[in-house]
């Protein structure tokens, strides 16, 4: 009973630092003059990614044995793979209940039925073929990466260690490509939302929005560390082998972060930044975690971990093809959750 309620009690606080970090995060790009994508895709991802990617620098350079270092192979695998398939079905789901509150708001009052961003997540395709074409981008940087990335836990050779750096280095072209990005397209007027720690202050003090990012920062860090811990105690009493609860359970928990900032973001109408967030994170995801792998261990593969790469790019290959033919609706958004079904059922002949 301990371990549920703090499971519940981590969720909560994840929730809730999280909505104190996008507020945050939304201000320091305004302080660091980043356009409002910049935003997700690189101060956003970099904050709800450090979870997992410090599991994977802790596992792979401590690690006694190799099946200790294989803990960081399975997270830097686990963690594209919620993203692409959970985070992104959860924001095609928030959209459908926004949707649903919007015409029940327009069947009771048609001046309350519009709300920031409304043509983003409308009924038809999500988006103008702009912003369809700006997440075509990410994940067109994205898929290529991960299929070395796949690629090299088949293989063995020398110097295959040295190719982490190479990983690294994509992520460096990637993050000053965003920051330093053509943003003409963003979001204009967007007004901000008081800083939580002075929301009296029409424009908060630096100091305050940088506390707050990295107090937040913090509790998310430790409360998605404990929420792994219990997930860890509890699937064993639920009758999931070790096994399943690193592969199936486990990443959702390292990837709540993000799966809760894209619920915030829709909620307040701000999908491109819940959108970008998701992207950007995989992007660190796909190099980051992945280059410490290389570095530190053999990466290799075995058929659950090449399972797991064949269902990121086969979800990433369906959110791709909709969205060049500029067919990507929520509702098809949040079709991606199925991928992770269909993974969770491979894994069942894979593991018995």
């Amino acid at each position: 009973m301990l371990h549920f309620v703090l499971l519940i009690v981590c969720a909560v606080a994840i929730y809730l630092s999280c909505e104190w970090f996008v507020n945050a995060v939304e201000w320091l790009g305004e302080r660091l003059n980043v356009g409002r994508m910049a935003v997700g895709t690189i101060l956003a991802a970099f904050g709800t990614a450090l979870p997992e990617s410090v599991v994977t620098l802790v596992a792979v350079t401590t690690g006694a044995t190799p099946e200790a270092k294989n803990i960081g192979v399975g997270a830097a695998m686990g963690g594209p793979l919620a993203l692409a398939t959970v985070a992104y079905g959860v924001t095609g789901g928030m959209l459908l209940l926004q949707r649903r509150k919007r015409r029940a708001a327009a069947a009771a009052d048609p001046a309350a039925a519009r709300g920031p961003e409304q043509a983003l997540g409308s009924e038809r395709a999500l988006g103008s073929e702009r912003d369809l074409r700006r997440l075509a981008k990410d994940q067109t940087w994205f898929l290529p990466v991960f299929v070395v990335k796949v690629a090299l836990g088949l293989v063995a050779f020398a110097f295959k260690p040295v190719l982490g750096l190479a990983f690294f280095a994509v992520y460096a072209v990637y993050f000053w490509r965003e920051i330093r990005g053509d943003h003409e397209e963003d979001e204009e007027g967007v007004e901000l939302e008081p800083l939580k720690f002075q929301p009296k202050a029409e424009s908060p003090a630096t100091w305050a929005v940088v506390a707050q990012t990295l107090a937040t920062l913090a509790v998310i860090f430790f409360a998605s560390q404990l929420f792994v811990h219990q997930l860890d105690a509890i699937g064993p009493m639920l009758g999931l082998s070790a096994s399943v609860t690193a592969l199936l359970l486990s990443p959702i928990a390292t990837e709540l972060p993000e799966i809760m900032n894209a619920v915030i973001w829709v909620r307040q109408g701000k999908t491109k930044l819940a959108l970008a967030n998701i992207s950007g994170a995989m992007m660190i995801q796909a190099t980051v975690p992945s280059g410490l792998g290389l570095l530190f261990t053999s990466w290799h593969f075995d058929t659950a971990l090449l399972w797991s790469g064949l269902i990121t790019m086969a979800a990433i290959g369906y959110l791709l093809l909709t969205m060049r033919a500029h067919k990507l609706t929520p509702g098809r958004l949040a079709v991606a959750a199925g991928f992770y079904v269909v993974f969770g059922l491979g894994l069942i002949p894979i593991l018995a």
